[in-house]
């Protein structure tokens, strides 16, 4: 891994620091559009449109989210750059972060670690009871692709440095100090129902960014832990995970 000194060297120039610059945007737009989704199908739902009608919203919600970070990906400068911070033991510990959140994500479930109570994602036929697998394949693909993606640009490499300075694209990761990740992990956490598995989810992303100081090594960890979450809620039936 590069010292600090090699990695300035590498990083953009100074972008400025508004809030909404483009920088910035980039990493907020698909957040925002996915957050979006949410509050609209929650509206129509509380207007009375049926849960089973509103399924087909998530592959429509995963789909804008692609396409605005195709728009923006040649502003992502963080998932080029520290490629050689992959090395075998930083997978290692990624793929084992994924697993012991996923293990604590199902685990944290009293009461009182929740807010609110999702209706989830039930895939099965309301007439026939059997699981339609297309939609199965779209919600695992947007859920351990697209969404650790699009939560880690924004949550990670965008909030966490920005609260550091608002140049945030020339805050090394390692640099994030208890405030930024404090802040962030609290906000990560209470975005889900289940809001202490996501502190502790959010910590552990956290940890893995600033330790290895590339985006993609707690991008693979959020990407393990929702595949396998998706492949334990289509086992057990536990939509409400979802």
């Amino acid at each position: 891994m590069p010292d600090h000194e090699q990695l300035g060297t590498a990083l953009p120039p100074p972008t400025g620091g508004a809030m909404f610059s483009r920088a910035s945007l980039a990493r907020i737009a698909p957040f925002v559009a996915y957050i979006g989704f949410i509050a609209v199908t929650d509206l129509l739902e509380r207007f009375g449109v049926p849960l089973q009608e509103l399924r087909w919203l998530y592959a429509v919600r995963i789909a804008v989210v692609m396409a605005l970070l195709a728009v923006f990906w040649r502003d992502y400068d963080e998932l080029r750059g520290e490629r050689g911070a992959l090395t075998p033991t930083a997978l290692g510990v990624a793929v084992a972060t994924g697993i012991v959140v996923l293990v604590l994500w199902v685990s944290l479930n009293a009461s009182w670690m929740q807010v609110g109570s999702p209706s989830g994602f039930n895939p099965t036929s309301a007439d026939s009871g059997q699981i339609d697998w297309l939609l199965v394949t779209v919600r695992i693909f947007g859920a351990a692709a697209i969404v650790p993606l699009m939560e880690e640009l924004f949550w990670r490499s965008f909030l966490m440095r920005w609260i550091v300075a608002p140049d945030f694209r020339n805050v090394d990761p390692a640099q994030a100090t208890l405030k930024s990740i404090a802040v962030t992990v609290l906000l990560f956490g209470f975005e889900h129902n289940l809001w202490l598995a996501g502190i502790v989810a959010g910590a552990a992303y956290s940890w893995l960014y600033v330790r290895y100081r590339t985006l993609w090594i707690p991008i693979l960890a959020h990407a393990v832990t929702n595949f396998l979450l998706g492949i334990w809620v289509v086992h057990t039936g536990h939509w409400h995970y979802w």
